[in-house]
């Protein structure tokens, strides 16, 4: 993967690459960003940067010298900074194809038997799926393709430490550096402490680069250990002009998702494939049962939302939440913002029936409830506390959303 094929990060991208230019590069490197910004991406196109031929100066056409022949002595092409790999040399031909054998892989695994303690490499054909088919996927995206069991749990294990100690220990194949690409080390307990000792003091010419959601659950002794590189949420314009050059998604359709989906190319992708879904009219009866008309259509409305499925229940309250966002921003710009004529209506009735308090209250109510559902929550209690919540948020006033 080439950093031409990850969407946007651009300052991310030339960073990366001038630690290689400059001969900054540290041997443990901390990628940290949100689901759907492209810290995996952007890790795998590093991995082939710093492997690639081209970048190192050692491709054969440029080590070849003046022909005996009396051919002219080839051109050297790479004085200028190489800002991303070629993706043409032998070394880029393998890491594209997630093969090369110094670049090493370590994430979550599953325990398919009773006893049984897996490695990252018992699931490696599955692993390179997943990068072809989902570069923007997460842990739950991850387990469900490789679990048997229905409440299986990824982890990070002993057994794929010790692998990892072995394999850092032999020497490189083909490339200077010895790459391992651990992805989602949160998942990795108090067994991570055996990787201390190899990542402060590691063999000559290894990297180690860690891809985290969340670095706080992230073992506080291996974090001090690395230098932090920070991945931004992607942009909405880049999320926009992705969904429509690379998912043929229809521009109307790609621009109202890319508003929606908070930086995550991942959730922009799930959203997609449920556009067709009225969210607003869902949105228009619950809050009526909330404010109107009563009890009996709250316990109606709830039994619906509750068979939604935990991704459709999400992607729902995140369209809430945006729809509480716009009307915060239209209170405040008002006709200046640029959203569509149905978006500001809604915008409209929000703002009569709460203020801004209220809003940002429903707001933390709705992430809070989605943070539940990834967690499997219960859909329907939640989904009765939550119309209790909103009833008392929002209770004083009077004015409705009816057609």
């Amino acid at each position: 993967m080439q950093f031409a094929d990850i969407i946007g990060q651009q300052e991310v991208k030339q960073q990366l690459a001038e630690l290689v230019q400059h001969n900054r590069l540290s041997h443990a490197l901390l990628f940290l960003g949100k689901e759907g910004s492209g810290s995996l991406s952007l890790a795998l196109a590093f991995s082939q940067y710093v492997v690639c031929e081209k970048v190192n100066g050692k491709n054969t056409a440029i080590q070849a010298g003046p022909s005996l022949f009396g051919d002219p002595q080839p051109q050297i092409s790479n004085l200028n900074p190489q800002t991303d790999s070629c993706g043409v040399c032998s070394a880029c031909l393998k890491a594209q194809q997630f093969v090369h054998p110094d670049i090493h892989f370590s994430y979550p695994t599953v325990t398919k038997k009773p006893g049984e303690k897996p490695i990252a490499t018992d699931f490696i054909a599955e692993w390179r799926e997943f990068l072809k088919l989902n570069p923007y996927g997460n842990s739950f995206d991850w387990i469900e393709l490789i679990k048997e069991k229905e409440n299986s749990q990824g982890k990070i294990t002993a057994e794929e430490c010790n692998d990892i100690i072995r394999k850092l220990s032999l020497k490189s194949f083909e490339s200077e550096y010895k790459i391992l690409i651990m992805w989602m080390p949160e998942m990795l307990g108090t067994e991570g402490n055996k990787l201390l000792k190899l990542i402060e003091e590691p063999p000559p010419n290894t990297l180690f680069i860690l891809v985290t959601e969340n670095e706080a659950q992230v073992l506080q002794t291996i974090v001090s250990r690395c230098q932090l590189v920070k991945i931004p949420a992607l942009a909405t314009r880049d999320i926009e002009e992705a969904l429509i050059s690379r998912n043929k998604t229809e521009p109307a359709i790609a621009r109202q998702v890319a508003g929606v989906s908070d930086g995550n190319y991942r959730e922009a992708l799930q959203l997609v494939q449920h556009a067709e879904e009225d969210w607003q009219s869902l949105l228009r009866e619950w809050l009526n049962a909330i404010l109107k008309t009563g009890p009996v259509a709250q316990t109606k409305w709830v039994e619906e939302a509750s068979r939604l499925g935990r991704e459709k229940q999400k992607q729902f309250l995140r369209y809430f939440n945006h729809l509480l966002e716009q009307a915060i921003h239209y209170r405040i710009m008002g006709e200046r913002l640029n959203i569509g004529e149905k978006e500001r209506d809604f915008a409209e009735r929000l703002n009569k029936i709460a203020g801004i308090e209220q809003q940002q209250a429903i707001i933390e109510e709705l992430d809070r409830a989605s943070y539940y559902i990834e967690r499997n929550a219960h859909g329907k209690m939640l989904f009765h506390a939550l119309t209790i919540k909103l009833y008392h948020i929002i209770q004083d006033k009077t004015v409705f959303l009816v057609n």
